[in-house]
């Protein structure tokens, strides 16, 4: 599949995935209800549950109120980027002073939005956010998963995303952009791995992307080299 027709499958998937953690029982509903417009919202009240559904990454950005039970939006935020998780965050809070703030954007937010706030504002931090982060990036479908190459991103259509390594989405884009060819190893080990290592060395970052993916998702061809699986 050609990147544009990639794009223009993703262009046709679904509202993006946004999660919401707010336990105010009148603005949480009525959050989901104005951004559901152009999203689809998952709405939880409790920072513990809102912890466990964003570690999945089946979200493209997380709404997060400051104050939640359980576990609090700074507590929440820092066991994401603990975790490796790296979907944006925007923190909403009541707490407006420039110190907390700053703890919540130290602690791996994104960005910060105080209540009361225009629900036109929030819309347009969430748009912002999809883009710095890559969300709005180039798509490309391999199969049933989607490979963000500029974030480095692979959605997973089980479990969530996988963030690759530099090299590892180097090889794989290689792949992508010559989805209808066998690539030698010693073409892949020229153009991915410039600073002269042995052929095994691509050997063995085809193992690492299959192991954070699945074995298809690259083909050998045996005794000519490698190509994009699951086509």
């Amino acid at each position: 599949m050609s990147d544009t027709a990639a794009v223009a499958k993703a262009a046709g998937r679904a509202r993006p995935p946004l999660l919401l953690v707010e336990d105010d029982p009148e603005l949480g509903p009525l959050v989901a209800e104005v951004l559901g417009e152009d999203y689809e919202v998952v709405l939880l009240q409790d920072g513990l549950e809102g912890l466990a559904a964003a570690r999945s990454g089946d979200f493209e950005v997380v709404v997060l109120d400051r104050r939640l039970p359980g576990l609090d939006g700074v507590g929440v935020v820092r066991a994401l980027r603990s975790a490796g998780v790296v979907t944006p965050v925007l923190l909403l809070t009541a707490l407006g002073a420039v110190a907390d703030r700053v703890e919540g954007l130290d602690a791996g937010a994104d960005d910060y939005l105080a209540k009361p706030f225009d629900f036109a504002e929030l819309a347009a931090r969430l748009r912002a956010l999809r883009r710095v982060h890559g969300a709005e990036e180039a798509v490309i479908a391999i199969g049933d998963w989607e490979f963000r190459p500029a974030s480095r991103l692979i959605h997973s259509p089980y479990e969530g995303r996988r963030v690759l390594t530099e090299t590892e989405a180097n090889l794989l884009s290689l792949l992508a952009q010559h989805a209808d060819e066998t690539l030698t190893r010693e073409r892949i080990l020229r153009e991915v791995f410039p600073s002269g290592d042995s052929v095994g060395t691509v050997d063995t970052y085809v193992h690492y992307l299959r192991r954070k993916t699945e074995r298809d998702i690259i083909t050998t061809v045996r005794g000519r080299g490698y190509r994009l699986g699951l086509l």
